[in-house]
C-alpha cells in the first residue's frame, strides 16, 4: 500500500500525542536524503526517522539509532542551527496531503522567541524535507529544485513554501455528501478512478474499499453512478472521513503465509480471509513492514558498484584461467618432445640425409613410432631441436602452474566476495568486504573522504540452537577467520557448504556432545548463507575445528581439512532464533 494521506494522518496523531511539548536534543543527517530527530518529553527520549528518498518515502518513530558523520552536511548544521534545543508546539497534517508539518519554538541569536517549521513531504520522487520560518519562506531544504528542474514549484532558499495543487483535489474530510456526488458526476473516469482524482490523499486501496463496502463495481463510470449505489458510496465515504478525523484508526498488516503483502490504517475489506497482525502504533507497523525493505533496498543501492566491480574482475579472472588452463594442456606434449630427442640420439645414424621421418623403435615400450625431421638438418640438430621444445615447454609449464595456482585462488576469493556482498545486511559488512578487495588489488583503495560516517565494525551473526548452542555464522571472509579460529575452539564443530563459497559456522559445543538436531539446523545455516541458497538442498561439510588449517599466506576465509563428514541440509532457518550481540 502507498504511503497515502490516511496513513500520515494517523501517523500526525501520533506523533502529536508524544512530540508535542517536547524538546529536540540532537539532529542527525546520516545519508543525504535522511534524517534523524531525537527528542526529550515527558521523561522519555524518542526518535523521529525522516526520510525523503524517492524510492521509499517514511516517517516514524524508531528504537534504532543512526551513526553520525564526522562532518555534518549544510543542512544538518541549519537545522542544529534553527531547531536544536527548541520545543515542538504542533504536529500537523494540512488537508489530507501526504504532508506533516512540524512547528519548532526556540529562540534566536538575540535571545527572542521565535517559530520555525519542518516540512516534510511524502510524494514518492517529489519527497522532500524543507525549513521554513513562520511566514513559510523556505530557509533551506535537504533537496533544492530550482526552476529548470520543476517549473511548478522552486525549492530554494527565499521561496515561499506551498503545496502544488495542479489535479485541484479536494479535501475530503471537509467534504459533505452532495459535494461529493457532485464530484462523481463531474468526472468521466469510472468511479474507482474519480475518488482517486478528486480527492487528496486516499490511495487506490481504500478507493476500492469504498466500492467494496457500497458493493459498487468500481469500473463503471462515475457520472452514471445512481441511486442506492452512489447512496451506499456516499455513506461509506462519509464514514471513512470521519474515523480520519476522529483518530479511529487500527494499523495492521495483511501476510499472504509468511509475507507481509498490504498494510491499512482502517479496517479493510479486502484483507477479510489473510492473517492480520494488528499494531499498537503506526510507527511500529510502518518500521515493521519497511524496516527490512528499507534496509535492502538501502545496502542493495550501496552495494550495487561494489557488486559490478567484483563481478567484472570474476569475469576477467574467470577468461584469464581459461587461457591459462588451455596454454598449460598445450604444454603436455613436451614428453612427446623429450622422448623424439632421445630416440634421435639413439637411432639417429639410421637416418638417411635428407630424410623427412624415421621410424624407430621406442625402447621404453616396444612399440614403433615414426619421427618427423627438418630435412635441412642432421639428426643430431634435429635431437636438439626438439630437447629445446621440449625445455622451453617445460619452463612454460612450471610458470603455468604457479599462474594457474594464483587464478584459482583469485577466481574462489572473487566468487567468496560475490556472495558475501549479496548476504551483506549492514554497509559495515559492505566496508569489511572492499577493505578485502583493496588489500588483494582487485579494486582501487578509496581515499577518506571529509564528512565519512564513522564506520562501525562488523560482527558474524550469532543464532541459538533449539537446544540452546550458539551458533556463530561468518558473513566475510574476515568474519569466517574469526569465527573459524578466534571463536571456534577445538572441540567446537565447523560447517560450510560443500564446494561452493559460503558462511563458515561454529557451534560452540561447550564440552558437551551436540544432539542431531543441532548438526541438522548448523548445516541448515551453512546452507542459506551460502551461494546454493535458492538450492532445495545443499551438501554441507562438517568437522571438529581443531581438522581446520590455514596454509602458509592463505588468505582470509580459506582453510583446508582432510577429516570431515557431509550431510544434505535445506536452506531454511525460520525455525531459529537470532540473537542481537
Amino acid at each position: 500500500m502507498a504511503f497515502d494521506g490516511i496513513t500520515t494522518a494517523c501517523l500526525v496523531r501520533e506523533l502529536s500525542d508524544v512530540l508535542t511539548g517536547g524538546g529536540i536534543n540532537r539532529v542527525v543527517q546520516n545519508e543525504k536524503d535522511e534524517l534523524l530527530l531525537t527528542i526529550k518529553n515527558r521523561r522519555e527520549t524518542y526518535r523521529l526517522l525522516l526520510s525523503a528518498k524517492a524510492q521509499l518515502p517514511l516517517v516514524y518513530l524508531t528504537a534504532q539509532n543512526r551513526q553520525a558523520p564526522l562532518a555534518a552536511p549544510n543542512f544538518c548544521m541549519l537545522l542544529r542551527k534553527h531547531l536544536q534545543g527548541g520545543q515542538i508546539t504542533a504536529v500537523t497534517q494540512p488537508s489530507l496531503e501526504r504532508v506533516i508539518v512540524m512547528s519548532v519554538l526556540h529562540r534566536d541569536e538575540l535571545g527572542d522567541l521565535c517559530e520555525k517549521r519542518l516540512v516534510i513531504e511524502l510524494m514518492g520522487k517529489y519527497s522532500n524535507i524543507i525549513l521554513t520560518d513562520d511566514k513559510d519562506t523556505i530557509l533551506d531544504a535537504i533537496k533544492r529544485i530550482p526552476s529548470s528542474v520543476s517549473s511548478v514549484r522552486e525549492v530554494l532558499p527565499g521561496r515561499p513554501w506551498f503545496i502544488p495543487d495542479k489535479d485541484q483535489k479536494k479535501n475530503p474530510l471537509t467534504e459533505t455528501a452532495g459535494g461529493f456526488s457532485e464530484t462523481l458526476h463531474a468526472s468521466l473516469a469510472n468511479v474507482s478512478s474519480a475518488i482517486l482524482k478528486g480527492y487528496t490523499g486516499i490511495s487506490p486501496l481504500m478507493a476500492e474499499d469504498l466500492c467494496a463496502r457500497a458493493n459498487v463495481d468500481p469500473r463503471i463510470p462515475a457520472s452514471e453512478l445512481e441511486g442506492a449505489g452512489l447512496a451506499a458510496l456516499t455513506d461509506a465515504f462519509l464514514a471513512m472521513t470521519k474515523a480520519v478525523r476522529e483518530g479511529a484508526f487500527s494499523p495492521v498488516i495483511a501476510y499472504e503465509g509468511d509475507v507481509p503483502c498490504e498494510y491499512a490504517c482502517l479496517p479493510i475489506l479486502g484483507f477479510s480471509g489473510k492473517k492480520l497482525r494488528p499494531f499498537g502504533s503506526v510507527s511500529e507497523l510502518l518500521e515493521s513492514f519497511y524496516g527490512e525493505k528499507e534496509a535492502a533496498t538501502r545496502i542493495k543501492q550501496k552495494s550495487a558498484d561494489l557488486r559490478r566491480t567484483t563481478a567484472t574482475a570474476l569475469e576477467r579472472t574467470s577468461k584469464k584461467l581459461l587461457l591459462q588452463e588451455k596454454q598449460y594442456a598445450d604444454t603436455k606434449k613436451r614428453d612427446k618432445y623429450r622422448l623424439y630427442g632421445e630416440l634421435l640420439l639413439t637411432y639417429g645414424y639410421e637416418a638417411a640425409p635428407g630424410a623427412k621421418e624415421l621410424t624407430v623403435t621406442n625402447y621404453y615400450d616396444g612399440t614403433e613410432l615414426t619421427i618427423p625431421l627438418d630435412a635441412q638438418l642432421t639428426a643430431a640438430e634435429n635431437s636438439k631441436k626438439y630437447f629445446d621444445r621440449y625445455g622451453k615447454l617445460k619452463r612454460t609449464a612450471e610458470a603455468l602452474e604457479k599462474q594457474l595456482e594464483e587464478s584459482r585462488s583469485d577466481r574462489d576469493q572473487l566468487a567468496s566476495c560475490l556472495a558475501a556482498i549479496d548476504m551483506a545486511e549492514t554497509e559495515a559488512d559492505l566496508v569489511d568486504i572492499r577493505r578485502e578487495l583493496e588489500e588483494y588489488g582487485f579494486v582501487r583503495r578509496q581515499t577518506q573522504k571529509k564528512g565519512k560516517v564513522r564506520e562501525a565494525k562488523s560482527k558474524p551473526l550469532v543464532y541459538l540452537s533449539s537446544d540452546g548452542f550458539r551458533m556463530y555464522v561468518g558473513r566475510n571472509n574476515y568474519q569466517n577467520d574469526e569465527v573459524s579460529f578466534k571463536i571456534g575452539a577445538s572441540g567446537d564443530w565447523w560447517f560450510h557448504a560443500k564446494n561452493a563459497p559460503g558462511s563458515h559456522v561454529i557451534v560452540k559445543t561447550g564440552g558437551q556432545e551436540l544432539p542431531d538436531r543441532a548438526f541438522e539446523e548448523a548445516a541448515s545455516l551453512a546452507a542459506y548463507y551460502s551461494s546454493q541458497r535458492s538450492a532445495p538442498k545443499v551438501e554441507i561439510d562438517y568437522t571438529k575445528r581443531s581438522n581446520l588449517r590455514k596454509t602458509n599466506g592463505g588468505k582470509p576465509g580459506f582453510v583446508i581439512y582432510h577429516t570431515n563428514y557431509s550431510l544434505m541440509a535445506t536452506p531454511d532457518i525460520r525455525s531459529l532464533r537470532r540473537l542481537e550481540e
